[in-house]
């Protein structure tokens, strides 16, 4: 778990970096028209690039912070489905599919077996020592 989670660190840190500090790359990649907003863009790719450190955080404890894989998990369900509509609706092209084998069908079954195992520990939210600290102060 730790191990998937920091090369997951990894991967949406140097990939967030590369839409900020590249944002035209991709376009030219892929052969579609750069967009005329590519601050939204570059918004998407801080936003990833953020996720990459609450997977570097959650590495440490995998079973303790399955909230945050948790929220990352569905932005890689909810992203394709995005796309799906927006394909459909023609508002993007279908190269930009591309995105997501690498920023979300790869990380499915690995965030999907930590959540798992996390279900079968009871999802602990809490450190039992803080727990137990607090309800001594009552």
């Amino acid at each position: 778990m730790t191990s998937i989670l920091r090369l997951a660190a990894f991967y949406n840190l140097a990939w967030g970096a590369w839409v900020v500090l590249f944002p035209t790359h991709f376009f030219y990649l892929t052969g579609m028209d750069i967009p005329d907003q590519l601050l939204v863009w570059q918004g998407m790719g801080m936003v990833i690039g953020v996720y990459g450190l609450g997977y570097w955080w959650a590495s440490f404890a995998p079973i303790r912070h399955w909230p945050i894989i948790a929220v990352g998990f569905l932005g890689k369900i909810f992203g394709p489905i995005g796309f799906v509509f927006n394909y459909w609706s023609g508002e993007v092209p279908g190269a930009f599919a591309y995105t997501l084998i690498t920023n979300d069908f790869i990380w499915w079954i690995p965030f999907f077996l930590i959540l798992r195992e996390a279900s079968k520990k009871g999802w602990p939210l809490r450190d039992p020592v803080t727990v137990e600290l607090h309800l001594s102060d009552e």
